[in-house]
C-alpha cells in the first residue's frame, strides 16, 4: 500500500511526526508521498521526503494559495524538482468553492504549473473543487505533453470520473468514501474506476474514516488507517483486497517513477 496524499507538513503532526511515519511502516504502507501545497511547504515536504526512507514529495501551489504565484515561482518549484524526493508537479488546480484566491488567479497558477510539469516530464498531482468543466478546459491542452496526472482525492459525480477517466487521468481515493453522510455516491462508483487507473491516499490529517471500529480516540486522520481505506474500497468493488493493493502500487510506480 502506497499513500499518494499526506500532509505531513501541518502543525497537526509537529509533536510526533516521526511516530506517525513509523506507524505507518509498521501497519503495512510502503511508501509515502508527502504533498507541498505552496513554496514554503513544498520545499519543507522535500526536506521530510529526504529525512524519511521511502518517501517522495510533491512541489506546487495549491489553488488556494494561487495569489501567491510570481514569475520567480516556477523558478524555485523547478530547482525543487532537481532533487530525487520531488516526483510530480502539485498540488495544483481548482478550488471555486472557497475562492481564497480568486478564479483568475488560480487560473494562471494553474496552466503555470501544467507548463512546467511538460517542460519537465513530469507527471501533476492535482486539486479539483466546484470547477469541474473549467478545470477540464485548462488541463486537455496539456494531457499529451504530460507522462500522467491524478485528480487527487477524487469526490465527484459518475459523470465527472467518466470525463476524467476519458482523458487517461488516475483518480486518488480518501477515507471520504467511508462517510456514510456524504461519500454514498463515491462508494457506488467506485467499481466504474478501472483498476490500473485506481490510487489510494489519506490526505492526512484530514477526512478521518469515520467507519472504523473502534474510533480512535482522535479525529486526525494518519498514514497508518490507509489500510482500511483500502480494504473497504476493495470490498465495495468486490476485489481482493491483497490484489487491489497490489495494482494501486504497481499504479504508484507508473505514475511517479518511484521503486519502494
Amino acid at each position: 500500500m502506497f499513500d499518494i496524499g499526506l500532509n505531513l507538513t501541518s502543525s497537526q503532526f509537529d509533536k510526533d511526526r516521526d511516530e506517525v511515519v513509523a506507524r505507518a511502516f509498521e501497519a503495512g504502507v510502503k511508501g509515502l508521498l508527502l504533498t507541498g501545497t505552496n513554496l514554503h511547504e513544498s520545499e519543507q515536504a522535500q526536506q521530510m521526503a529526504h529525512r524519511y526512507a521511502r518517501c517522495w514529495s510533491t512541489a506546487g501551489v495549491h489553488p488556494h494559495d494561487s495569489s501567491q504565484w510570481t514569475n520567480e515561482s516556477a523558478e524555485a518549484l523547478r530547482a525543487l524538482t532537481q532533487t530525487p524526493e520531488v516526483v510530480a508537479i502539485g498540488e495544483c488546480g481548482l478550488d471555486f468553492n472557497r475562492n481564497f484566491s480568486t478564479p483568475q488567479e488560480q487560473e494562471y497558477a494553474f496552466t503555470a504549473q501544467l507548463a512546467l510539469a511538460a517542460e519537465l516530464g513530469m507527471p501533476v498531482f492535482m486539486h479539483c473543487r466546484d470547477a469541474h468543466e473549467r478545470f477540464l478546459t485548462l488541463l486537455e491542452p496539456w494531457l499529451d505533453k504530460l507522462p500522467g496526472a491524478v485528480l487527487h482525492c477524487f469526490t465527484g459525480s459518475y459523470q465527472e470520473a467518466q470525463d476524467c477517466l476519458k482523458r487517461g487521468l488516475y483518480l486518488g481515493i480518501t477515507g471520504w468514501v467511508c462517510d456514510e453522510r456524504r461519500g454514498l455516491a463515491l462508494r457506488e462508483l467506485l467499481p466504474s474506476i478501472p483498476a490500473e487507473r485506481l490510487l489510494v491516499e489519506t490526505d492526512a490529517p484530514y477526512l478521518l474514516p469515520r467507519d472504523m471500529k473502534p474510533k480512535p480516540a482522535s479525529r486526525r486522520n494518519e498514514p497508518t488507517y490507509l489500510g482500511h481505506i483500502v480494504e473497504r474500497v476493495a470490498h465495495w468493488r468486490g476485489e481482493n483486497v491483497q490484489q487491489l493493493a497490489a495494482q494501486t502500487d504497481e499504479n504508484v510506480r507508473r505514475l511517479f517513477g518511484v521503486q519502494f
